[in-house]
């Protein structure tokens, strides 16, 4: 795998501990409203995994566009400039999202609340589907969800503004969603325990500095000789 795919894989399973604040809600409620199916039933994986496909469907469709934005902004300027500017861009970005998920600045909430303008229009197309029985329901409702103002999904659109292209963009979210898939399918079958083990503050602070950590690279590659 690509290192920047490898790289968002990760912080999108780092990103767990903002997906329990965000998401765990959102999954608690589609859990509870399955009909009592159980982790140990077949449908009940039906359906989050319906749920959970969907979303990803969503998260590759933005970073296609993402992507593809990317391209048209790198060839209105000197192509070397634009993706640098894009790279510098997308570290800052993930060193702002590891402060966030550590608790030390809360700034990238400020993003979300801008991104509650677009999910007003888009959150009353789910409540349409609801109550999902079958897994393409949960898919089309999944589709909805990926559209949740979520300050780590920005993250991750930010860097794919620098993926080179559409392709490239839908990859790079595919491979992030991939990352958050395990923590959302865990809440779905373990909430409590996982909710308890997510709020842990080390746990926070740990993946908070990872994702500073991975910001702080993309900016070194952008050195001369980097």
């Amino acid at each position: 795998m690509a290192p920047d795919l490898l790289g968002a894989l990760v912080v999108g399973l780092l990103g767990g501990v903002h997906c329990l604040g965000m998401c765990g809600g959102i999954v608690g409620a589609l859990t509870l409203g399955q009909g009592g199916a159980s982790a140990g039933d077949l449908h009940f994986w039906q359906l989050q995994l319906g749920y959970n496909l969907g979303r990803l469907t969503s998260y590759m469709a933005a970073g296609a566009l993402a992507g593809g934005l990317g391209l048209l902004l790198a060839g209105s300027v000197p192509l070397a400039g634009a993706q640098r500017a894009l790279s510098v861009l997308a570290g800052l970005f993930m060193i702002v999202l590891g402060l966030y998920l550590g608790g030390w600045w809360s700034g990238l909430a400020r993003v979300e609340q801008a991104g509650g303008l677009l999910w007003r229009r888009v959150e009353p197309l789910g409540r349409r589907l609801l109550p999902v029985r079958s897994p393409f329901r949960a898919f089309l409702l999944g589709m909805v969800w990926g559209w949740l103002p979520c300050g780590l999904v920005y993250s991750a659109l930010i860097w794919s503004l620098s993926a080179g292209g559409m392709v490239r963009g839908a990859l790079l979210m595919g491979a992030f969603g991939l990352g958050t898939l395990p923590n959302l399918l865990l809440m779905g079958a373990a909430a409590g325990w996982l909710a308890g083990f997510l709020r842990r503050p080390w746990v926070r602070r740990l993946a908070g500095a990872l994702v500073i950590g991975f910001g702080l690279m993309l900016l070194l590659q952008l050195r001369p000789g980097g």
